[in-house]
């Protein structure tokens, strides 16, 4: 299936950390903003507890600000929360009722969040309270490789070269993770040309279709 990037008004990205969502559909984020999308992006953890000794205890949420503004995403759509890393299965219920008040906020078209495949503790909580929360509305499961045991790509997002490139400069706003393997040009280029090679175009990014409301 090709996801209709045109027709979507509010569209919300749910993700477990900073930096998740960008990961994820980083370059349909930057489409979606193309073709005229008002997008919200929900972080539920700046990963205090997870930082390199010596690092300010707010770097994730300066470094998601500036990564998201590079995406197009407005400030006034970001909505940052703390919950510590690693526990969120401790505040299950606050998450879902947060989840809920986004939902009556801004009634969005279209959720983006983390697969039901995804093995991160924090990542299925918000998989699993987001189907919850928005039962009436479409929802797209992003791939994150290196958490994912398996994934489904029964849904494809046609990207060009100017999205990607625009998903790997706000990437680069995470200085904070650049250690990681997984934060690197040429991964992020080679999954998408992976991606794009399954569908016979140059690059897109793939998801799991867990509900859609055609």
């Amino acid at each position: 299936m090709i996801i209709d990037t045109e027709n979507k008004k509010n569209v919300l990205i749910l993700a477990p950390h900073t930096d998740d969502g960008e990961f994820g559909c980083g370059g349909t984020i930057a489409k979606l903003i193309q073709n005229g999308s008002n997008i919200i992006y929900a972080a539920f953890s700046i990963a205090e507890e997870s930082l390199e000794e010596g690092l300010p205890k707010d770097t994730l949420e300066k470094e998601v600000k500036d990564a998201t503004s590079i995406l197009g995403i407005k400030s006034s759509n970001l909505i940052i929360h703390k919950f510590p890393v690693r526990n969120f299965l401790q505040y299950r219920q606050d998450i879902l009722e947060l989840l809920v008040q986004i939902n009556v906020d801004y009634n969005p078209d279209l959720v983006f969040l983390p697969s039901r495949f995804d093995t991160h503790q924090d990542h299925k909580v918000i998989s699993d309270e987001g189907f919850r929360a928005f039962k009436k509305t479409s929802i797209l499961g992003y791939e994150i490789p290196w958490n994912n045991l398996t994934f489904n790509t029964n849904a494809f997002s046609l990207l060009e070269k100017k999205h990607i490139d625009k998903k790997i400069e706000s990437l680069n706003k995470y200085i904070s993770q650049m250690n990681r393997s997984y934060v690197n040009k040429e991964f992020i280029e080679s999954l998408a040309i992976t991606r794009g090679g399954q569908i016979g175009v140059q690059y897109a990014e793939t998801f799991e279709a867990i509900r859609l409301i055609l």
